[in-house]
């Protein structure tokens, strides 16, 4: 008898999209075509200088083997100071883990969170890794529509109406794909009404620091029972090397450190230490964001004169969630077309949103601003032509 062997049910999980198009714009790209890649969502820059030279020095002064699992003393340390410094609130040194970037933050913070069968809700659109892990741990994920008419944040009534209180609630802002950002009074009332209800918020804080309409606010501000995930890859243009962190309850903290040290054992040494220097980097790190909100701005005026003009609001981040149901139903097999046709790679809106994606179109400004305005020409005169 032949048994046949395949992949466990939790595996049937949707592909991450924009990761195809990104594939497919680099091996155009190794072809000798033209790419202009709106499509990935990390930043156009290197780490900052002074990190680089801490990683320098770490390879030839620093044996690199394990750390405490909930990652080293001092960067600890430094990141409770980042947060002190940021939102002028306390944080102990000890309630700071530092993981394998944000997605080992998220994998750790839902394992320790939440069981099977437990309902988590998120927004539509929103990030789609949140729905896809939670999906592979068992989870049931409920999805609320939050669109133009809530400026794309969630809102109480939007909870409210949920036809049951779920066991969490992920949240993020900046949020992407769109770049919509929760004031603070409305964070405030979504956290109370989290602890009121029992639900365990997420809040994903990775985009803190870019945004272009005052900073964002730190869920810990309202509610300590809360778990924020943060990340140096984004703000601190640090993605490959695959560093971020949380901010842990007490509650969970020991299943928190039990859980990574079997997982992964502790997050990347050299990448730990060169990450100390980060926060020594926000000169630099200020230009980059300067750039971004140039390209911002640039989309913001170029997109509606070739045809999308239904946008969301871009608070933060660096994307543009944009409408392209003028042009077409099938947005994931419009983006397929445009890189072949012309070389720009959008990110699809079946990624963020699994009811109205395809009709939205995701376009990342973290790039340089020559090849953005290239882009926005090549993909006028695909309009214009009807494509």
């Amino acid at each position: 008898m032949t048994v046949s062997l395949g992949p466990s049910a939790r595996s049937a999980v949707a592909p991450f999209y924009v990761m195809q198009v990104f594939q497919a714009a680099e091996h155009r790209r190794a072809l000798g075509l033209p790419v202009y890649n709106l499509a990935i969502g990390q930043p156009g820059t290197p780490a900052p200088a002074v990190v680089r030279e801490a990683a320098r020095q770490a390879v030839t002064g620093h044996r690199l083997g394990y750390t405490d699992a909930l990652g080293l003393p001092e960067l600890r340390e430094a990141i409770a100071g980042h947060v002190r410094n940021w939102y002028g609130i306390e944080v102990p040194a000890a309630n700071v883990v530092v993981t394998t970037g944000s997605s080992g933050g998220f994998l750790a913070a839902f394992l320790a969170a939440f069981g099977t069968g437990d309902t988590v809700a998120m927004a539509r659109p929103g990030y789609p890794a949140y729905r896809n892990i939670l999906t592979s741990l068992g989870c049931s994920v409920v999805e609320y529509g939050c669109g133009p008419e809530q400026n794309f944040t969630p809102t109480l009534d939007l909870l409210r109406a949920l036809e049951q209180v779920p066991a969490g609630l992920v949240l993020a802002s900046p949020a992407n794909p769109t770049g919509a950002m929760v004031p603070a009074g409305q964070l405030t009332e979504i956290a109370a009404w989290c602890r009121d209800n029992g639900v365990r918020l997420v809040s994903d804080e990775i985009y803190h620091g870019i945004s272009y309409a005052g900073p964002g606010a730190c869920a810990w501000q309202f509610d300590r029972s809360a778990i924020v995930v943060n990340s140096f890859s984004k703000y601190f243009s640090m993605t490959g090397w695959r560093i971020g962190w949380l901010l842990v309850p007490d509650e969970l903290l020991d299943a928190v450190d039990r859980l990574i040290a079997n997982f992964t054992i502790c997050p990347p040494t050299l990448s730990q230490l060169a990450a100390l220097a980060a926060f020594d980097a926000h000169a630099e790190l200020a230009a980059n964001v300067a750039r971004y909100a140039e390209n911002r701005a640039l989309l913001l005026e170029a997109l509606p004169a070739i045809g999308l003009g239904r946008l969301a609001p871009a608070d933060g981040a660096f994307y543009l969630y944009a409408d392209v149901s003028d042009h077409t139903d099938d947005s994931w097999g419009w983006a397929r077309r445009l890189l072949a046709d012309t070389g720009v790679a959008l990110a699809p809106g079946r990624d963020f949103d699994t009811v109205d994606g395809h009709r939205f179109a995701r376009l990342s400004f973290a790039g340089e601003t020559a090849e953005i305005e290239q882009a926005v020409q090549v993909l006028g005169k695909y309009l214009a032509a009807g494509g």
